[in-house]
């Protein structure tokens, strides 16, 4: 079992989502779970697994993401985010500090439809923040959410993306493949940006 003083050298870094300010991402210096994403929305899925159960307690978490070295928080209501990030940080230090896995069981199984619009959203949020454009920001780009509406992803891609030749190929190679992965729900994706080089902003999934 980790020792206190180990559990005080965990970093920590809250990340705020410009793009969803209801929902916050915990970046740790370790990893919490491996695989994933794992999403728990609401404290019943949270049931069997030690660090969701802890953080559905702390009162204002509405929904939690766990994916390698990342929890991403989602929160009610109301709550309010500069007393939450405090309480979520302590609920993870303390759970790596008790030694146990983060999630004892693994996440129900779903089929395709069976989770909600917000839910498929949240998933392909973590997957754009942690893989999708962390890859594409050297080159300047950026792929944000516009909406999810009967099972079609919406996109815009921006800064370097926007106009680029090789967006296509982005969507069809790279967006497509990872999205199947965590949001199989997803059959359409449509590109919403507008362009300027005049490559065709819309894509369907074979």
């Amino acid at each position: 079992m980790s020792s206190p003083a180990a559990a005080a050298t965990i970093a920590i870094r809250a990340e705020s989502s410009p793009a969803d300010p209801d929902s916050c991402k915990f970046v740790v210096d370790r990893t919490v779970h491996a695989g994933g994403p794992y999403l728990f929305a609401t404290s019943a899925d949270a049931a069997g697994s030690p660090l969701p159960e802890r953080l559905f307690a702390v009162a204002g978490v509405g929904g939690v993401l766990v994916a390698e070295n990342t929890v991403t928080v989602a929160r009610r209501p109301g709550a309010d985010w500069a007393s939450l990030k405090r309480a979520v940080a302590a609920e993870i230090r303390a759970q790596l500090q008790s030694g146990a896995p983060a999630l004892l069981t693994a996440p129900r199984e779903r089929a395709p439809g069976d989770r909600s619009d917000d839910e498929v959203r949240a998933a392909i949020q973590d997957l754009l923040d942690r893989e999708v454009n962390a890859s594409i920001a050297a080159h300047g780009g950026r792929i944000s959410i516009v909406e999810i509406r009967d099972r079609t992803l919406y996109v815009d891609m921006s800064g370097g993306c926007q106009g680029c030749a090789a967006s296509a190929l982005t969507l069809r190679s790279g967006l497509e493949v990872m999205v199947r992965r965590v949001a199989p729900e997803i059959v359409e994706i449509v590109d919403t940006t507008d362009h300027s080089a005049g490559a065709r902003p819309y894509y369907r999934r074979p």
